[in-house]
């Protein structure tokens, strides 16, 4: 009995008990990245990528079911409908990518929805240890991936520093000094006079790491230019 179930649950062709330990397998999987993705307050969690691998999964399945069922073909194509669901994908994807105001947030989502969706294609056709294997290497990529990047100070963030100092700012190489000796990295710099009202505003593009002590450098730049505020933002507003 269990040896006929084996055989039924790895057989190439589509059968009932081998759809439904795919179907479940490929929920499993999905749901485990979707734990970690919710985890980190991502839109997208269990739920999303559970249904997106089953999907996927299911998808395969009807590849796989229509050639030898209604065509007599053994060897037909089943790529075609797994094709689609590669590309179609893509839509579920860009559902998870924010734009924030000058930041992009969920494309690390995003792409763990294609991969999920990857994954319940492999389930589907039977790929079952590389399937388990792809989602360990997901969730480590998610896990572990980032502490290494924090701490080896590879997370450069892309924020605006705005300094709005009285009067008409001719120099501004003290702040540009400031930032540099805070390693604050400028990648452009805009400024707006406003000779009516007397003040000036200095925007600048940075890129810094998460270790940049911001309220010392704050301090730093008040003392030099007795500003009338300083603020750090993702939106551009000169």
């Amino acid at each position: 009995m269990l040896q006929d179930l084996y055989l039924q649950i790895n057989s190439p062709d589509v059968n009932l008990p081998g759809a439904v330990a795919k179907l479940l397998l490929s929920m499993l999987l999905g749901a485990i990245i979707g734990i970690e993705r919710r985890r980190k307050g991502q839109i997208a969690g269990l739920r999303t990528f559970a249904l997106i691998s089953m999907g996927a999964t299911l998808a395969m399945l009807i590849s796989i079911y229509i050639p030898q069922v209604y065509l007599g073909l053994k060897n037909g194509d089943p790529g075609r409908i797994a094709a689609q669901v590669v590309s179609g994908v893509g839509f579920l994807g860009a559902g998870a990518i924010i734009q924030m105001k000058g930041s992009v947030r969920g494309l690390t989502t995003a792409a763990g929805i294609w991969m999920t969706a990857c994954i319940g294609l492999a389930v589907g056709a039977g790929m079952y240890l590389i399937s388990i294997i792809a989602t360990l290497l997901i969730i480590f990529i998610l896990l572990n991936i980032e502490r290494i990047e924090q701490r080896h100070n590879f997370l450069w963030e892309s924020k605006i520093i705005r300094v709005k100092v009285h009067g008409v700012l001719s120099d501004i190489q003290p702040l540009r000094a400031i930032l540099k000796a805070n390693d604050v990295h400028i990648s452009d710099e805009f400024i707006k006079y406003d000779y009516e009202d007397g003040f000036t505003i200095v925007n600048f593009m940075v890129r810094s790491t998460s270790r940049v002590n911001v309220p010392a450098m704050f301090d730093d730049i008040k003392q030099h230019t007795d500003p009338i505020s300083i603020t750090i933002t993702n939106e551009m507003n000169l």
